[in-house]
């Protein structure tokens, strides 16, 4: 007889046996999606050529900031620490209004996504972009959906051959554009492309390049909605993002269900059928292969692709638009709840009125709705930040002064009794233009300077050049007279002054003495 440990061992044999075991990875299944045309398609046409006008074109823009400052509109010079947008130059230590974008771009995220859903990922997101661009190519290489799976079933012909070839040298060749466009927002664009052809540039250069080139290839021609699907963490986060009053792209079974492929025979059977012809229009046009009919999905970018194929559909049939729309859960939560009476149950006599149209409240969606208390917050903390930035920017100062007390000695005891100090001062200045900078000493009774280097006799004032962009370092001797000796350790004012702008910094330094003797 079998005894219990036997028994339980024996259950946890079969229970193993009958395990399927599932691979870690799961090969692709290819995806073509059919071309859509429609109001929302022609918005992602739009969006597609504003953003790669913008992301290849911006290098090439020209901007005249004088003869002393490059003339590139946008610059991220690395080799001088400075960043030019247009008119507005960034310093290193001004990383804050780096940082201050980055948090506008998360808030503007956070309140996008919580009105109208992944609106980044179905429009902007630059994966979305260069796969709509990459489809494009191959649609004019291949034809549209069933060609390319034809082709893609079909055996390898020289026709084949030359179209996958000829389809791959263009993705190839956007690929590479794309890398060499990259590189040009950090050098002056028509020298480095120069040199860059000539084999003359830096090998950063050729090695961000074949990077980017490599990775634009295979996300966009190759992993195309792996990347969305097993790569980007954001259809993770967003769900956080969402609730009842977020817009998203629903398929509406109130009026769909039941779906049938012979809607005319089946009423004239006397059978209930929604206004879903089950075309698959919306699965065929879909770049991430998935029917919108199953619900929310995680895969799911809200590129709306669907909601065109299906009006078009409804077109044809005589059915109003909308059947896949966006909407909030709210909206179709109370769609539902009107046409099924409340009992859970479809009933196409409360979807529709005796003249076959919806009924009085279905479909109804107010804008409105999608402004709330949340949405306003986000948009109070966006607005904020963005004026704390612009202020911060129309008020920062170009002219800084920052002073070092030599440390060794702190002090020397002159032949006539006078103490002097040494100072090294760093004169910051912050536009692309010279400037004569005046130098003052406040404070520090009968005190005088001198500067290195400089021509001219001891005095409480001394004008400095300063090049353009760039820090002046001088070394500055400030000697106090016996007699006016007051203590150890007194205070005093270096004021750095430009006439011409009005600008001025001031820094509060520190002068030793070996005190009164008692």
């Amino acid at each position: 007889m079998l005894n219990e440990a036997d028994v339980e061992r024996l259950d946890a044999e079969a229970v193993n046996s009958a395990k399927v075991r599932q691979p870690l990875y799961a090969a692709r299944k290819k995806i073509f999606p059919k071309r859509a045309s429609g109001n929302f398609r022609r918005f992602k046409w739009l969006v597609m050529a504003i953003t790669l006008g913008i992301y290849y074109l911006t290098p090439w823009l020209r901007w005249d900031r004088g003869p002393y400052a490059p003339d590139q509109a946008v610059l991220v010079d690395l080799a001088n620490r400075r960043f030019y947008f247009f008119p507005i130059e960034i310093w290193p230590q001004e990383f804050y209004f780096v940082a201050g974008l980055l948090v506008m771009a998360g808030i503007g995220l956070f309140l996008i996504t919580s009105t109208v859903g992944r609106a980044w990922c179905g429009y902007t997101c630059p994966q979305t972009v260069w796969v709509d661009l990459f489809l494009v190519v191959e649609r004019a290489v291949e034809g549209d959906r069933n060609a390319r799976m034809k082709l893609d079933a079909g055996p390898w012909t020289v026709g084949k051959i030359v179209k996958r070839v000829v389809k791959h040298a263009i993705w190839l060749a956007i690929a590479v554009a794309t890398g060499g466009a990259w590189i040009f927002y950090f050098a002056d664009a028509p020298s480095l492309l120069q040199s860059f052809v000539v084999g003359n540039a830096a090998p950063v250069a050729y090695i961000t390049v074949a990077v980017l080139t490599a990775t634009t290839y295979t996300f966009g021609g190759l992993m195309r909605e792996q990347v969305c699907i097993y790569m980007c963490p954001w259809p993770r986060i967003q769900a956080a993002m969402l609730d009842e009053h977020s817009l998203t792209v629903t398929y509406n079974d109130w009026r769909g269900e039941p779906r049938s492929r012979h809607a005319k025979k089946a009423a004239a059977a006397g059978q209930a059928v929604g206004d879903c012809v089950d075309c698959n229009a919306c699965v065929a046009v879909c770049p991430m292969g998935i029917d919108i009919r199953d619900g929310q999905q995680l895969e799911c970018i809200t590129c709306a692709l669907c909601i065109d194929a299906c009006d078009a559909v409804m077109d044809k049939v005589g059915r109003e638009r909308g059947l896949i729309s966006y909407a909030t859960l709210n909206d179709y939560n109370a769609n539902m709840a009107l046409a099924t009476g409340g009992n859970g149950r479809i009933d196409p006599v409360k979807v529709r009125d005796a003249n076959g149209k919806l009924a009085d409240g279905l479909a109804h969606f107010h804008i409105r709705k999608i402004f709330r208390p949340r949405t306003f917050v986000y948009m109070g903390a966006w607005s904020l930040a963005g004026l704390a930035l612009l202020y911060a920017l129309l008020t920062r100062d170009r002219l800084e002064v920052n002073v070092l007390h030599d440390r060794n000695p702190q002090f020397v005891t002159l032949s006539d009794g006078s103490v002097r100090n040494g100072y090294t001062v760093k004169l910051l200045n912050m536009i692309p233009e010279p400037r004569t900078i005046i130098v003052t000493m406040q404070g520090l009774r009968g005190g005088e300077m001198t500067v290195t280097g400089i021509d001219q006799p001891a005095d409480r004032s001394v004008a400095i050049q300063v090049e353009p962009d760039r820090l002046k370092t001088i070394k500055v001797f400030v000697r106090q007279p016996a007699e006016f000796i007051d203590g150890e350790a007194q205070t005093f004012k270096f004021v750095v002054e430009d006439k011409a702008s009005f600008e001025r910094d001031e820094y509060v330094a520190t002068f030793n003495a070996p005190g009164k003797s008692k």
